[in-house]
């Protein structure tokens, strides 16, 4: 096997702390994860961990992006594989009730969401996040409705919001409660294209 370059090995490193802290936040959460328990978890030293993240906060900010671009790809995933809209109303719901509520994921954002609420900087960091978030699921409503040739009730932007705090509302609910169902955000799409839901039920 080559020998790694000094920039595919700094990589590698980079990407191993950053999957080893997604474990750890998940697991234990953001106040009780250390940079020095990354390091370690992960076999590197702490240097190496200073070298490719300067705090904690940034680490997890990333951790959270990496989640984040996770979550959407098996989304639009789903909804590329569907065969029709029911099927992919079908397969998206499948997906929040296995993803809506995880408590790991849920948690982590609500912790580091009060951390940042005394740390400017942070929390426009995470306004800046919430944008791109919200600029994704604008582009993927407006793809499913343009595939549909149906016009959404509101701009994409605002659908995108809609289910975002449907989701996120749900998501908190079904951390506390397991036994409600995701049935909620599916529907919510379904009201949002009535035309497209008539013609596949009709």
């Amino acid at each position: 096997m080559p020998r790694l370059t000094r920039s595919e090995s700094q990589a590698r490193t980079r990407a191993d702390l950053l999957l080893t802290a997604r474990d750890l936040f998940l697991a234990d959460g953001y106040a009780k994860t250390s940079l020095e328990r990354v390091a370690e978890e992960a076999g590197y030293s702490k240097g190496a961990v200073y070298s490719n993240f300067k705090t904690k906060s940034e680490l997890c900010l990333e951790v959270l992006g990496l989640i984040h671009e996770t979550k959407f790809a098996e989304v639009t995933e789903l909804l590329a594989a569907g065969t029709g809209f029911d099927d992919q109303l079908e397969a998206f719901q499948s997906w929040a009730e296995r993803t809506l509520g995880d408590v790991g994921w849920t948690m982590l954002e609500f912790e580091f969401a009060i951390v940042a609420r005394d740390d400017p900087a942070l929390q426009a960091a995470l306004v800046s996040n919430l944008g791109i978030i919200r600029g994704t699921v604008a582009a993927q409503l407006q793809s499913l409705a343009d595939s549909l040739g149906v016009a959404l009730p509101m701009p994409p932007e605002d659908a995108a919001t809609t289910v975002l705090s449907l989701g996120l509302g749900l998501g908190i609910q079904r951390a506390i409660d397991p036994s409600l169902s995701a049935r909620l955000i599916a529907d919510a799409v379904r009201a949002m294209l009535p035309a497209a839901a008539r013609a596949t039920s009709g």
